[in-house]
């Protein structure tokens, strides 16, 4: 195969085209973990500031519960659009204002004075933060082949645990401001946390590029060779599959993932915010609580990058997708079922957050292996918006069923069948993807042919 940067189309890559990836991957990715943490700390934030807002303000536990859950319907209506968006107008000006936004509505809920007030902030900041997720997910379309997107795509996702490892300490620090400049502490929490999305979306405006095409911090040959890999991509995935944006939303495939990110996000989203209460059961204190419950995460940080190398490098990727699920789901049940002992339930606890981390950096790549175009725009999207009501019904979903059965064992076990049906309808999607790899002129294997080692 050809040393030249911009000679080669097939599946391996040479190792002068890696270090052109992983030029690419250093160039774009670390900006965007930065705002996902920033992300995920200004979404969750809110159950650190409840512990004194609540009182302060006058918001009951269940008026709390249903208001804060509202961010996840204004992520829900807003989510196609802000796609659509992002891709008419360019993703360095749209994620720029997407991170505008949400840090100003973050910052601004400080100022609710009751729990309409509140949750209609919670409402907006659902509409500002809606498309940085999937419009991510789509800008990685722009920029990697399908063959290292996983990696790419885990890389951007350690901002889950990363968030999940330092929010706490940091949200429960700022609680400390209390009556500094006549604010109290989860005022100063808000708006402390809020406000550096908004710097950073300014930061995006000189940081991003767009395509390829114009990455003038690439040579000629290097910006010659990932243009055509990534065309030769898109054309063969456009000869396979409906490329229009109706397509995406009367494809069964895209419809079946969307489900299967719903289950998953019951399981991540539930466990997330039900695990302090989880291991308060076992009689940890309030600091112990919070050191143990950065445990699982580190291990799913780390697990998350392995599991997606070994997708990008390995057979179908639905098995890993599945095998993370399968994973997640017989943690949970043995959570469920390992009442009496504190050290079983938090290796069962371990084992279940490296299996929803693992399924989250190796099931994004699936769905961008079939869609294209204005179909991937708003099926990514789509898919997104969807799986984040899942982020609603978990957490209430584990309360319920918590307080009509007195302990936390049917509450894990039932999380752990959504996941297993997320499990069983990713292999589904992954059956019906499998195709016979075409050949490319000069030899070898279409780039693309990872569809039946990608899926």
């Amino acid at each position: 195969m050809p040393s030249s940067p911009a000679a080669s189309t097939g599946t391996d890559f040479t190792a002068v085209q890696e270090r052109i990836l992983s030029k690419v991957l250093w160039r774009i990715v670390p900006f965007l973990l930065i705002c996902y943490i920033i992300a995920y700390l200004d979404r969750v934030n809110v159950g650190i500031a409840s512990l004194t807002m609540n009182k302060d303000i006058g918001i009951s536990h269940s008026e709390f519960g249903w208001s804060a859950g509202l961010f996840f319907f204004g992520y829900f209506l807003a989510e196609v659009p802000s796609n659509l968006a992002l891709q008419a107008v360019g993703a360095r000006k749209w994620i720029a204002r997407i991170l505008i936004t949400w840090g100003l509505l973050s910052a601004c809920t400080a100022f609710a004075v009751g729990p309409t007030s509140f949750g209609v902030m919670r409402f907006l900041l659902g509409l500002g933060e809606a498309g940085f997720t999937p419009g991510v997910f789509l800008y990685f379309t722009y920029w990697f082949p399908a063959r290292v997107r996983g990696t790419a795509t885990a890389a951007f996702l350690l901002g889950i645990p990363i968030a999940n490892i330092i929010g706490a300490p940091i949200s429960s620090s700022l609680l400390a401001l209390d009556g500094v400049a006549g604010l109290h502490g989860w005022q100063w929490l808000l708006i402390l946390e809020g406000l550096p999305a908004t710097i950073l979306g300014f930061v995006c405006l000189f940081t991003l590029t767009d395509k390829p095409e114009q990455a003038n911090w690439l040579t000629e040959d290097e910006r010659a060779w990932l243009v055509s890999v990534l065309a030769s991509e898109r054309q063969y995935i456009a000869s396979k599959h409906p490329t229009r944006l109706r397509d995406a939303f009367t494809n069964w495939r895209v419809l079946v993932c969307a489900v299967v990110n719903f289950c998953a996000i019951i399981g991540s989203v539930g466990l997330g915010l039900w695990m302090p209460q989880i291991l308060k059961g076992f009689g940890f204190g309030v600091v112990t609580i919070g050191f143990i419950a950065a445990i699982p995460y580190i291990c799913g940080a780390i697990a998350m990058m392995l599991w997606a190398r070994l997708s990008d490098k390995g057979g179908e990727r639905s098995w890993f997708v599945a095998s993370a699920l399968i994973l997640g789901a017989v943690s949970l049940v043995a959570c469920g079922l390992a009442t009496s002992s504190a050290l079983l339930s938090i290796i069962a606890l371990c084992g279940a957050v490296v299996g929803i981390m693992c399924y989250q950096s190796t099931f994004w790549p699936i769905p961008s292996s079939f869609l294209t175009g204005s179909a991937a725009a708003g099926g990514l999207a789509l898919i997104v918006s969807i799986g984040n009501l899942g982020g609603f019904v978990g957490p209430y979903l584990i309360g319920e069923i918590r307080e009509s059965t007195g302990s936390f064992a049917w509450a894990l076990i039932s999380v752990g069948a959504f996941l297993t049906l997320a499990a069983i309808l990713i292999r589904v999607v992954g059956i019906s993807l499998r195709q016979p790899q075409p050949a490319v002129a000069g030899g070898g294997v279409h780039p693309i042919s990872t569809m039946s080692k990608g899926v």
